[in-house]
């Protein structure tokens, strides 16, 4: 019985997705369950199990392809499952009967010294042309003609010299890099971006992890880090400050109900923004342990796409890198951005003393076509008073 393999469903906002790379080949026996090729989106890596145990009897679509939800890639015969495991035992080892000198050419790299060259700066190998110089050899014409069978998802970097030994690399843009790109543009083209700068004394802060950071860990799980702090404080001005947490949708102002901020991550494929939903119910130690979560699975590649969907602010922390200051880009159709960054000992005056405290920039950018600066102003230093003095996250003053 033949089954269908077919793309999973991508979310709404996902039109497409490209195949990464098939991790089984025609014959291969599959079982279900097991991921038979990785599908790339512009936000998350998708995995494609085997619907059923038997053979990949057919692949329909190549590394490289362009898909849409729901479209047949894989045919997999399940009744082929014990041919296919008994064909290498049943099958005798043959006597050699063909003349040498064909025998030679059915070999792997039967080539010519310049067609190998070819061959191998086009990656392909000499066993998949066919030859047609003698005995099948393959010639500098046809390796001049030959054509990869499909292209890869992510080839490697092509290293052209320019001059001398002045190397230049080009390599496409993944998937989640173009779509990157394309929201930063347009979040810079229709947003009318303004920034505004405060700095906040993060010794209250750290005086609290250091008190109760042991029996933190121990009580919940995780380490108590100072982004809970960030997210807790920018929940106070966001329910302050309605605005802050609004977004534009044609002529309409949306207002949502609800809080869900995004946290912006770094991946090995780039920058994505897990959502923690409902942050104004969410606990310091629900969102440091939400937090975790969301780095294991980028680390691993594991984010969902309902991991990275929605999300009403954001909070960018350029401080784990050594960022001192930063304008940070709105993510649409969100109005507003937190940029967070390192902590370092300034001399500051207090009481007409000069001191050194543990000053952290804070850099909230925001849509001025709907926040006004008064707004934005007393929201960011809604987040400094609440840092600042940690007792008011707690008695929500």
């Amino acid at each position: 019985m033949l089954i269908e393999v077919k793309v999973p469903q991508l979310s709404e906002s996902v039109s497409e997705a490209t195949l990464v790379s098939w991790h089984k080949k025609v014959g291969d026996a599959v079982s279900r369950d097991e991921n038979l090729i990785d599908i790339e989106t512009d936000k998350v890596v998708l995995e494609t199990p085997a619907p059923a145990d038997g053979v990949l009897v057919e692949i329909v679509k190549n590394d490289g392809d362009t898909v849409t939800s729901g479209e047949l890639i894989a045919r997999i015969d399940t009744e082929a499952k014990a041919a296919a495991g008994a064909a290498p035992a049943a099958e005798p080892v043959p006597a050699v009967t063909a003349p040498p000198a064909a025998a030679a050419s059915s070999a792997a790299g039967a080539a010519s010294p310049a067609a190998r060259k070819i061959l191998d700066e086009k990656g392909i190998a000499a066993a998949d042309v066919a030859g047609s110089g003698r005995g099948g050899r393959v010639t500098k014409g046809d390796a001049v003609a030959a054509q990869p069978k499909a292209a890869a998802a992510a080839p490697a970097p092509a290293v052209i010299a320019a001059v001398g030994d002045r190397p230049e690399e080009r390599v496409p843009m993944t998937r989640l890099r173009a779509r990157i790109a394309e929201r930063l543009i347009q979040s810079k083209n229709e947003n009318a971006i303004l920034t505004t700068f405060n700095e906040v004394n993060m010794a209250p802060v750290m005086a609290l992890r250091k008190q109760y950071g042991d029996k933190f860990e121990k009580a919940h799980g995780v380490r108590l880090g100072f982004m809970g702090f960030f997210v807790k404080a920018a929940v106070a001005a966001l329910k302050k400050y309605p605005i802050l947490n609004a977004s534009v949708d044609g002529n309409d102002i949306v207002y949502h109900g609800y809080i869900d901020i995004g946290i912006a991550v770094g991946s090995p494929r780039g920058l994505v923004v897990p959502i923690l939903r409902n942050a104004e119910s969410m606990s310091i130690a629900d969102i440091e342990l939400k937090i975790a979560e969301f780095g294991q699975k980028a680390k691993d590649g594991k984010l969902s796409l309902d991991d990275l969907s929605g999300g009403t602010f954001s909070i960018s922390n350029g401080g784990v890198f050594g960022s001192m200051m930063s304008t940070p880009i709105i993510n649409p159709p969100q109005s507003a951005i937190l940029g967070i960054h390192a902590t370092k000992d300034r001399p500051v005056a207090e009481n007409g003393q000069v001191v050194i405290r543990p000053i952290n920039y804070l850099a909230m950018s925001y849509d001025h076509r709907i926040i006004d600066g008064r707004e934005a102003v007393l929201g960011l230093v809604t987040m400094k008073e609440a840092l600042e003095d940690p007792a008011r996250l707690i008695l929500d003053v």
